[in-house]
């Protein structure tokens, strides 16, 4: 259910409405952030109401966890209790998915519940490694700095997303243009060349073939039409859940470009976890565990689980890394290596803090220079289905008087015989 709750101002008047996911009365209130000068009203959004509101409504979206866990880290720094600090987050936030889950945890503070437990019964809005940085920032009590370090991780992820995005109109443009044309000539000129080469009974390539299918396909049932953008769209809906996937994780690392923006922000996430674990004296195999829960990545969890396993074998934490180095991919030896100093020293949190600083460092190079990477990919990909479909349509056209006017076969030579010698 949907709450409607309008805020009115008791001094000037002025009154400003608020849309809330939740089903009491009291959250509702709790979320829309009421301020002491102003009364709230509460109203009930149900029936086709509410399903129009669930489908125009702001989604949630990284903005709105930047803003709330940026809000709280400048609350909790200057030591607002969390409850307090997090009610003045719901006029931050921008969606009512947001500002419901902001009611339910401060429900759940009062309740006698920790931040994280709170947090976790909203899994669509906070994500495992954000529930095991906040774990981390309880047991070390660091939880405005934890905050602060969520919301600047959000912020470069958020920029390097725009970045992806505004990169991607481009390509997607011409996607969208080329699949028109594809289905558009589908229905026009294929079947009319289709007929002209049967006639004829010409050999055609085997691209035209598969546009000639894709035609008849088209023509006997068009509603197939929409399916390439229904598809489109159903993806990227649905690609956090199909990103979860470890199979889908493996594959998309190994992307080019994509594949180590994908490695170096899970390990920034990672190692700034277990450091912060192991700053507050966590025992180093329940750090381990919380770290690989929080990994946004199977190949780091995996890691850190083989890790814990040696750990609980006997074996020291650098050896460990170097055995498991090998799942890190091309960086797994650097970072052994960085752990093998840092068990000879003792300073194990400064290296882990320093291999998360470095991959942070990498993120935002990267991020600066997105644009300038995505270009040659994006050159090379349009170029290449651009040139196959020109070749699938106007090939045949080309060959088109080789086909009406065949070359006439030259008359054999004839040969004659050498003289015999009398």
């Amino acid at each position: 259910m949907l709450k409607k709750v309008t805020l009115t101002d008791s001094v000037t008047g002025k009154a400003m409405s608020f849309i809330v996911d939740t089903d009491d009365d009291e959250m509702a209130i709790l979320g829309a952030g009421k301020a002491p000068n102003e009364v709230a009203t509460v109203t009930s959004i149900t029936g086709a109401d509410e399903f129009v509101q669930r489908h125009t409504w702001k989604k949630p979206s990284l903005e709105d966890r930047i803003a709330l866990f940026g809000g709280l880290g400048r609350c909790l720094d200057r030591n607002i209790s969390a409850v307090k600090a997090l009610g003045m987050q719901a006029g931050n936030v921008k969606s009512p998915a947001y500002r419901g889950a902001i009611a339910g945890v401060i429900r759940q503070i009062l309740l006698g519940e920790k931040i994280s437990d709170a947090l976790a019964m909203y899994p669509k809005l906070f994500t495992d490694d954000v529930i095991a940085l906040i774990r981390a920032g309880e047991e070390s009590g660091q939880m405005s700095l934890v905050c602060n370090r969520i919301a600047s991780g959000n912020q470069k992820t958020h920029r390097i997303l725009k970045k992806l995005k505004s990169g991607m109109i481009y390509p997607v443009i011409v996607l969208f243009l080329a699949v028109t044309v594809v289905i558009v000539m589908s229905f026009t000129l294929v079947p009319a060349i289709a007929k002209l080469y049967a006639s004829m009974k010409a050999q055609l390539p085997i691209a035209t073939v598969a546009m000639m299918g894709l035609s008849d396909m088209l023509i006997h049932r068009p509603y197939l039409a929409i399916l390439p953008f229904a598809g489109l769209v159903y993806f990227f809906k649905k690609w956090p859940v199909i990103y979860r996937r470890p199979e889908v994780q493996r594959v998309v690392i190994g992307i080019p470009t994509i594949g180590p923006l994908v490695r170096k922000s899970a390990a920034a996430v990672s190692f700034r976890i277990l450091a912060m674990l192991l700053q507050a004296n966590v025992r180093i195999s329940s750090a381990l565990e919380i770290t690989a829960d929080g990994a946004t990545h199977v190949d780091f969890r995996e890691f850190f689980l083989a890790v814990r396993e040696h750990v609980v074998e006997g074996q020291g934490l650098p050896e460990s890394f170097l055995q498991e180095s090998g799942r890190l991919g091309p960086d797994g030896r650097m970072v052994a290596a960085m752990m093998q100093i840092a068990g000879e020293t003792g300073s194990a949190t400064e290296m882990l803090d320093q291999i998360a600083a470095d991959y942070e460092e990498d993120l935002d190079v990267i991020a600066n220079q997105i644009d300038k990477i995505l270009e040659p990919i994006t050159i090379v990909v349009m170029g290449t289905f651009v040139g196959l479909l020109v070749y699938a349509i106007y090939g045949p056209i080309f060959n088109l008087s080789k086909v009406m006017l065949p070359q006439k076969k030259k008359p054999p030579t004839a040969i004659v015989a050498p003289a015999v010698p009398r």
